[in-house]
């Protein structure tokens, strides 16, 4: 035996082509494809690696209260997948893992040519072969590299259903983040369940076979996930109430009352959970109704944060990729800023205004918008590759979401850190687990102050069963979410 295999005893030597055939390159990690592999590469398996064993999976159905409009379309409805894993490690130790996601079809697989269930049946689909791709996988591994390797075989399955449902339009890559990202957070969870820690005390060389460099390049040489991430939860963070397009203001805007005990006005949710931070979901084809949108959320603030004696809040504002240019972005910042100085100043960023397919909209720079407020990539975020291009083309912030896997938005996180660039968490209407998992997530990247969650606007049902459970997430009254139980194993949604 050689000295190397000694030092080794548990690595499996395979041939440079069986490695590749089973383990195809990430999309998330351009550098990694760069390399050049030796003859051989060397499989390494460690005691504290888990192999699947299960996977199964359901769904909830659930009608909204109330309709969530953004990118010029009204959602009425949420279907929750919910994913289950029992995995065990080589000492015969197992573990069962939980993840939770909406499915989001409107936001993932937008579509002018196929409907609402179309889509949403596609996802369906896909959720299934999904599985069994995560169920087949038989090697031993942390829960990153199972999803490094895996993700290629979910785009291809995607293309696969694409083609047998005879879609008008393929799935894009957001929609399969989406379906596969509740199967990935089942696995983080169950890594965490099988050794007794939360999750993000997983991400260590204590249990990663390979540093930083092996997913995001050269420059993260020597470097592990828990040098980005806070080992102990941030214990507050701020919630962002989230107006749609189409919520009511103020009373006069009220078209239907639905008297079911909750606000049905943006004045009355502020008082209702103590907001000081709030998310303006804009139109981005009307300048004019977008710049009257915001000043009439300003106004409106105003005057219940002057009656409750707040002397602080903050916005957000959001486009969802509606902007035909940078020069509407452009031109809709000068005139707000005219129109209400104060507004302007309480604006601490704005998301993904022009459209997500960077690569074919490059005239499309954030360099100046940037200068005024950071301008941070949501829709177009799904792998390292883009956030690069996002760099190049003047964003200098990234959306952070659970609904694109937890192996992605942990990475895109470090990415984010060492290039610099401004972080916050955004979610996708998710009620429950989902939620224990995006606050997880916000409470656990450096600089995120602030997590979005509107399911409590629009289903609330959906969250019922997690209020006595969390009570810090789910039942806010002075605008902040208190994370103090969000340390116990796995990642935290206690199932």
């Amino acid at each position: 035996m050689s000295d190397r295999n000694q030092r080794w005893p548990n690595r499996n030597r395979v041939s440079r082509r069986e490695f590749l055939r089973k383990t195809p390159l990430p999309s998330v990690s351009v550098p990694l494809a760069l390399r050049h592999w030796s003859a051989f590469y060397v499989l390494i398996t460690r005691p504290t690696d888990i192999r699947i064993d299960d996977v199964s999976y359901d769904y909830e159905e659930f009608r909204y209260r109330t309709p969530y409009k953004f990118a010029g379309k009204e959602v009425d409805r949420v279907t929750i997948l919910n994913v289950r894993c029992v995995v065990h490690l080589t000492n015969g130790r197992s573990a069962h893992g939980f993840g939770s996601m909406t499915m989001g079809n409107v936001w993932s697989f937008p579509s002018e040519r196929m409907s609402y269930d179309k889509t949403l049946a596609a996802m369906k689909a896909l959720a299934e072969r999904v599985r069994s791709i995560t169920a087949d996988f038989k090697e031993t591994d942390h829960p990153i590299n199972i999803n490094v390797a895996l993700e290629p075989e979910y785009l291809k399955a995607a293309d696969d259903v694409s083609q047998r449902l005879q879609l008008e339009e393929p799935i894009p890559k957001l929609c399969t983040l989406v379906t596969a990202s509740p199967f990935d957070a089942a696995l983080h969870d169950a890594f965490g369940k099988v050794h007794g820690l939360s999750s993000y005390r997983t991400y260590g060389r204590d249990f990663m076979a390979h540093d930083l460099s092996h997913y995001l390049g050269p420059e993260f040489k020597g470097e592990y996930l828990d040098h980005y991430l806070l080992m102990e939860p941030s214990a507050r963070l701020a919630l962002y109430h989230s107006v749609g397009a189409s919520d009511a203001i103020e009373d006069a805007d009220i078209r239907k009352r639905i008297e079911d005990g909750l606000p049905e006005t943006l004045s009355g949710w502020i008082r209702y959970n103590g907001l000081t931070h709030i998310k303006i979901k804009l139109a981005g084809d009307d300048l004019d109704w977008d710049l009257d949108r915001v000043v009439r959320i300003d106004r409106a603030t105003t005057e219940v944060q002057t009656q409750r004696k707040v002397g602080a809040w903050a916005y957000s504002l959001d486009f969802n990729e509606r902007c035909p240019n940078v020069g509407y972005l452009l031109e809709f910042l000068r005139r707000l800023k005219e129109k209400t100085p104060l507004g302007f100043e309480r604006i601490r960023y704005i998301e993904q205004p022009t459209a997500r397919d960077l690569e074919k909209h490059r005239e499309n720079t954030m360099h100046e918008a940037a200068k005024l407020k950071p301008v941070v990539i949501d829709e177009s975020l799904t792998g390292l590759d883009r956030l690069i291009l996002a760099r190049e083309m003047g964003y200098t912030g990234v959306a952070l979401k659970a609904c694109k896997g937890q192996s992605q938005a942990v990475l895109m996180a470090v990415a984010a850190q060492k290039y610099k660039m401004f972080r916050c968490v955004q979610d996708l209407t998710c009620p429950g687990a989902s939620l224990v998992h995006s606050v997880g997530l916000a409470a656990r990247v450096p600089g995120v102050t602030a997590v979005e969650a509107n399911a409590r606007q629009y289903v609330p049902m959906a969250n019922k069963p997690w209020e006595e459970k969390f009570p810090g997430i789910f039942l806010v009254k002075d605008g902040m979410m208190r994370t103090a139980n969000l340390n116990g194993p796995g990642l935290g949604a206690v199932t």
